[in-house]
């Protein structure tokens, strides 16, 4: 699989060089490097259920701040929030992880299948 597509630069935005499934990769990345959003999924996932109410009130974070991250995580597709009254439950989503995890094994586990004799490796931060 190609990761860099024949295309002409002039007009493009960067990132459109690269092929979908390495931009869909990064984006993923991207949500999920803040602790913030990290610390969302994992408290959802401890749960064990969908969480009505307020989930800054388990962050040391503004609500505007934990809204915004919830946000982020919704846009990805990694929780659903349904209004409920005057709460918005906050689910998991399964299948959306689940695919999102694929992409992650499936570019990761080529790079470390290659057999590289490199004397740099022990480096690896």
């Amino acid at each position: 699989m190609s990761y860099v597509c024949n295309i002409k630069l002039s007009n493009m935005i960067k990132s459109e060089v690269f092929d979908k499934e390495l931009q869909e990769l990064a984006t993923f990345a991207k949500v999920i490097s803040h602790p913030a959003r990290l610390a969302i999924l994992k408290y959802l996932a401890e749960t064990k259920t969908c969480i009505s109410g307020d989930i800054s009130d388990m962050l040391p974070l503004s609500r505007t701040t934990v809204s915004q991250h919830l946000k982020e995580l919704r846009d990805m597709g990694l929780i659903h929030g349904e209004i409920d009254g005057l709460k918005i439950n906050y689910c998991l989503c399964g299948t959306c992880i689940a695919q999102k995890l694929e992409l992650f094994e499936r570019f990761f586990g080529k790079i470390k299948d290659v057999d590289v004799d490199c004397r740099y490796e022990s480096r690896c931060i």
